[in-house]
């Protein structure tokens, strides 16, 4: 049964579209951004860390993908001044844009609440909620101006069902859902427009190797068996669907 899950994405179904990518060094959002531009978009990658950036960036021009563009940005400093540049800047080089896929990732470390500081819970509020909120706000006027236009948000499996010494972490990401709702609320009505939370679950990826560094890679999914799901959300498919919580994997996240 051909579910979102294993979405067979058709050749060029991204063709002519431009995408912003969050956290697009590595993992998820490096692998969604290389998916996108085989399948025709443009894809605008960002990230802090410049030279991982870079290495996606020659990656997807070699395999013969639209040229993408390569914005080096940290979101746990990133104020308004910043955020406001690239919105002209993706304006101004694009007029358009088509959808976004915050896969950006803030966190610290597990500990006990007794041991978290708060500079800690704040660079990840800011890094999971806030600076997704400010970028989509900011990028609102592109978005609502496309035909079909998708904003997903990776969410994670601990912000819905918390557990000790995930702390801030935790609460960081338990935010991301009210953001969605509402901005799915808010957006009623407007059919080209959408945004949805999609939880990956336990996977192989370098989150959950830092979090669970003696687990065996082997009992998990690969992280490539999440990227029809995000190729399903962040296109034409999808139209009509917003404010859902999305569940990839069935299994228990410890």
């Amino acid at each position: 049964m051909n579910t979102w899950k294993n979405y067979a994405a058709p050749a060029d179904v991204f063709r002519d579209r431009v995408i912003l990518v969050t956290g697009a060094a590595q993992g998820l959002g490096e692998m969604a951004a290389k998916a996108l531009a085989v399948l025709g978009a443009t894809v605008i990658l960002l990230d802090r860390n410049e030279k991982k950036l870079g290495k996606v960036y020659d990656a997807i021009e070699a395999a013969g993908g639209p040229q993408p563009a390569e914005v080096p940005l940290d979101l746990a400093t990133a104020g308004e001044v910043e955020i406001g540049r690239l919105a002209v800047l993706i304006d101004k080089e694009f007029g358009r844009l088509d959808g976004i896929l915050h896969a950006a990732n803030g966190f610290t470390h597990l500990s006990p609440l007794a041991n978290q500081r708060l500079d800690e819970w704040v660079e990840m509020f800011r890094v999971n909620v806030a600076a997704p909120f400010a970028l989509t706000r900011a990028l609102y006027p592109l978005l609502a101006q496309a035909s079909d236009a998708a904003v997903l948000v990776l969410g994670e499996t601990h912000a819905l069902a918390p557990k000790a010494f995930w702390g801030g972490y935790s609460v960081s990401k338990a935010g991301q859902k009210n953001w969605v709702e509402i901005a799915a609320d808010e957006w009623d009505g407007q059919e080209n427009l959408r945004i949805n939370l999609l939880v990956p679950g336990p996977i192989q990826s370098p989150f959950r190797l830092a979090t669970h560094p003696a687990e065996s890679k082997d009992s998990l999914p690969p992280s490539g068996s999440l990227v029809p799901a995000l190729l399903y959300w962040l296109g034409p498919e999808s139209r009509g669907s917003s404010g859902k919580v999305l569940y990839f994997s069935d299994i228990v996240a410890d």
